[in-house]
C-alpha cells in the first residue's frame, strides 16, 4: 500500500500575519498556507483570493475589520483552484471577478479539483460543510479590466500562463503593488500540477517589468521593497526551471515517470526541501512536467482517483 500524501498528515495550525504592503493594501499570510489580499478604496474594499471555505474566509474578514469598517464590494479570484475560491460566499460582495479562462476551468474541472484537493489536503478545508457549492463569478474579463474603488484604480490583468492557464494579477498603480496569486511564491513550493512550465518564465518577466515596490504573493510572506520582490521572482523562476529541466531530459531519452521523479528529487531536494508544501507539490509537479515535456499542452484534470494512481506509480 502506498504511503499517504505528505499533505494528508499536515495538521499543524499556521500563524496568521496581516501585513501592510502599501497605503490601504494588506497581505493576509499564514506560513505557506494560501494567502489573501486586501485593497481598501474610498468607499469599499476589494478582496483578492477567497480561501477554501467560508469559515476560513472569516479569518480574513476579521483582519479587515481591524483596519476598516467599509463594506466589501469586490472579490477577485486569480484562478480556479478550490483552496482559493470556495470561501467567496462569506464576503457578501457585489461582484466576484475571474478571467474568462478561469471561469471556463471552473466549468471544465472545478468539481474534480474540489474533490481532489479536499482529499489530499484536508486541513485547508476547515469548515468545509459551510461551502454552498462551486464559486461562479458574476463578472468575467478577457485580457484586462479596471475597477475604481472611488478614486483608487485597480487594474486586473492576464499577463500569461503560469500556475494555470487562467492566471490573473491585480495591480494598484498608486502604490505600485501587485497581488500575483500563485505565479510568485516566497519560500514556498510552487504547485505546478495544472501549470505551464515553458510559459512561466515569460510571465515572471512581465511581472518583473513593472519594477514593483511590493508584492503580495500566493504563498509565503509579503514582499516589500524591490530587492525582496526581485529575489522572490528569481527564486520562483529557479524552482520552476529546476523542476522542469531534469524531467525534459528524462523524456528526451524515453525515460519513465519514476525516473523523472528521481531526477527532480536529485535536482530540487538540496535547494527546496525546507519550503512549505514542498513534499505535497512534488508528485503533482513531476507528473505535469512529464506530460508537458511529452507535448501535452493542456493539463489533464486531476481527480481523487488519478491522484492515487499517480502516487502509487511514483512509490513503485
Amino acid at each position: 500500500m502506498a504511503k499517504a500524501f505528505a499533505s494528508q498528515g499536515d495538521m499543524t495550525e499556521k500563524t496568521i500575519s496581516f501585513t501592510e504592503v502599501g497605503d490601504g493594501l494588506y497581505a493576509f499570510t499564514a506560513e505557506g498556507d494560501p494567502n489573501s489580499g486586501v485593497i481598501i478604496g474610498d468607499d469599499s474594499v476589494m478582496i483578492v483570493e477567497a480561501q477554501a471555505t467560508p469559515r476560513l474566509a472569516q479569518k480574513v474578514i476579521d483582519c479587515v475589520r481591524g483596519v476598516t469598517d467599509k463594506p466589501i464590494s469586490h472579490v477577485v479570484l486569480t484562478h480556479y483552484h478550490a483552496v482559493r475560491v470556495l470561501g467567496a460566499s462569506a464576503f457578501g460582495a457585489d461582484q466576484i471577478i475571474m478571467s474568462d479562462t478561469a471561469r471556463a476551468m471552473v466549468a471544465e474541472r472545478g468539481q474534480e479539483d474540489w474533490d481532489s484537493e479536499f482529499e489530499r489536503f484536508p486541513r485547508l478545508f476547515e469548515g468545509h460543510e459551510s461551502i454552498p457549492g462551486l464559486t461562479w463569478p458574476t463578472t468575467t474579463f478577457s485580457d484586462s479590466m479596471t475597477v475604481y474603488l472611488g478614486n483608487r484604480r485597480v487594474d486586473i490583468r492576464q499577463i500569461g500562463r503560469a500556475h494555470t492557464a487562467g492566471d490573473t494579477v491585480i495591480h494598484v498603480p498608486d502604490q505600485n503593488v501587485m497581488f500575483t496569486g500563485d505565479i510568485v511564491e516566497y519560500h514556498s513550493a510552487c504547485y505546478c500540477g495544472d501549470g505551464h512550465y515553458t510559459d512561466w518564465g515569460s510571465t515572471l518577466d512581465r511581472i518583473k517589468a513593472y519594477d514593483l515596490d511590493a508584492i503580495a504573493p500566493g504563498r509565503g510572506d509579503a514582499l516589500i521593497g524591490s530587492d525582496m520582490v526581485n529575489a522572490a521572482i528569481e527564486n520562483t523562476r529557479d524552482f520552476v526551471d529546476s523542476t522542469y529541466a531534469p524531467v525534459k531530459r528524462v523524456v528526451a531519452r524515453g525515460g519513465t515517470l519514476k525516473e523523472a521523479w528521481d531526477a527532480v528529487r536529485a535536482a530540487c531536494d538540496p535547494k527546496f526541501s525546507d519550503y512549505a508544501i514542498y513534499e505535497h507539490c512534488l508528485p503533482f509537479n513531476v507528473a505535469r512536467a512529464y506530460d508537458e515535456a511529452r507535448g501535452i499542452d493542456t493539463p489533464r484534470v486531476w481527480t481523487a482517483e488519478r491522484d492515487k494512481e499517480m502516487w502509487a506509480a511514483l512509490q513503485g
